[in-house]
């Protein structure tokens, strides 16, 4: 019986080492390195990119943030202990107006201190997820584009369509202008342009642009971001 209880064992060693050297290949296909850098640290770093998925499913070619991961991640950061501040990095083209503007306002919402960089797009209900956080970024070549609301399907011709349409840019609108420098009238300005986009109003801002029109605190990169959001940490901690 110990020769058989033995010999099991030896077999079962072999599956053990296939499983270690799965998990380089498993990383070469997911993020395209052989190790994961493991660094403990009391910054957690929240990607936005592509489109923002809401209550429709989008097609399964399209990068998306699915809102309902984004919220119960965002919960989770609020009551973890370990975690002190969030960096939040944005690359999206925009997407569904309702969860953009609810990942928002919970971005808002936390204690803790936030930092958001704007790294190549950040795109219609993009600006209210960059204008979220405590303090911004925007890297040099980084666009941002400012447009009014539009919405996908069957729409009535009718006064209560319009009225609806109205209510939620105003939603929109004053969430920028209570979380940013921008003023109302600069905000609508940038979303009535007619002259920039073409076949459509709106207003594309790059990096400094963003920056000049109230939007954006500050033009820099990862480096930046991360040494504002430790100044924000080290001023909560103190208080």
């Amino acid at each position: 019986m110990e020769k058989d209880d033995a010999f099991k064992n030896q077999e079962e060693k072999p599956s053990e080492n296939t499983d270690n050297l799965n998990k380089p290949i498993t990383n070469i296909k997911e993020i395209g390195q052989s190790n994961i850098p493991e660094l403990k640290s009391n910054i957690y770093c929240l990607s936005i990119i592509g489109q923002i998925e809401g209550h429709a499913v989008l097609p399964p070619q399209s990068k998306a943030t699915k809102y309902e991961h984004i919220i119960p991640l965002l919960v989770a950061i609020e009551e973890s202990k370990d975690i002190e501040g969030v960096l939040i990095i944005l690359n999206t083209v925009g997407g569904d107006v309702e969860a953009g503007l609810a990942i928002a306002e919970m971005i808002n919402s936390l204690s803790k201190p936030t930092v958001s960089l704007v790294i190549g797009g950040g795109h219609s209900i993009g600006v209210p997820l960059a204008t979220s956080a405590n303090y911004s970024f925007i890297s040099p070549s980084a666009t941002m584009i400012v447009h009014p609301i539009r919405l996908n399907g069957l729409i009535i011709g009718a006064p209560q369509t319009f009225d609806y349409f109205r209510k939620m840019q105003d939603r929109i609108v004053f969430f920028i202008e209570r979380t940013s420098k921008a003023s109302r009238e600069k905000i609508m300005t940038l979303m009535q342009q007619t002259d920039d986009l073409l076949n459509d109003m709106g207003t594309i801002l790059i990096g400094k642009q963003a920056v000049e029109a109230g939007l954006i605190d500050s033009v820099g990169g990862v480096k930046d971001s991360i040494k504002k959001l430790k100044e924000l940490i080290e001023k909560n901690r103190s208080e």
